[in-house]
């Protein structure tokens, strides 16, 4: 009797990366905006601002932080962008762990990003300096937890035929 050979899919599930970083991407923007305000006394649309600047330029930073409809459009869209760019990362590491494990990495993984973007990244962006804070910190956490969640809940995994 021949054996079937299985051949065990390594790649990252697409479709499943991309929508977990939307929800994530979406879930960070949300947390942002409600924690500011609360915690720290900012305007909710200080951190959009924050992020339309990298693509409009520092000229669009607050005061005031108030709504700007294309500032926040840039910020949602770019943000957005990054987000799956960084969920096809995380997806192409995390494909064959288990919810558990990838939660965890996920957010060591969102801490990381805070790292790179908050200390490397303000030579290019230095008003990013200014949200050093724990609110960023567990937006980041939040959305590398998020990211997780929803990649491994979506994620395909490969049907296995039995061996004849």
């Amino acid at each position: 009797m021949a054996e079937i050979e299985v051949v065990e899919r390594r790649s990252a599930d697409m479709p499943a990366a991309i929508l977990a970083g939307i929800v994530a991407g979406l879930a960070f923007v949300i947390a942002e905006m409600l924690l500011v305000p609360m915690f720290l006394g900012g305007s909710a649309w200080g951190p959009p601002r924050m992020i339309g600047a990298i693509v409009l330029g520092p000229e669009v930073l607050p005061p005031p932080a108030t709504f700007d409809g294309f500032v926040v459009l840039a910020a949602v869209a770019f943000h957005l962008l990054l987000s799956v760019v960084y969920a096809i990362v995380f997806a192409l590491i995390a494909r064959a762990w288990g919810l558990g494990l990838a939660v965890l990495i996920g957010i060591l993984y969102g801490l990381l990003i805070y790292v790179v973007n908050f200390y490397g990244m303000t030579a290019f962006f230095p008003w990013f300096a200014d949200a050093r804070n724990w609110v960023s910190i567990f937006s980041h956490a939040l959305f590398g937890a998020v990211l997780a969640l929803v990649y491994k809940a979506r994620q395909r995994v490969p049907h296995v035929a039995p061996a004849i």
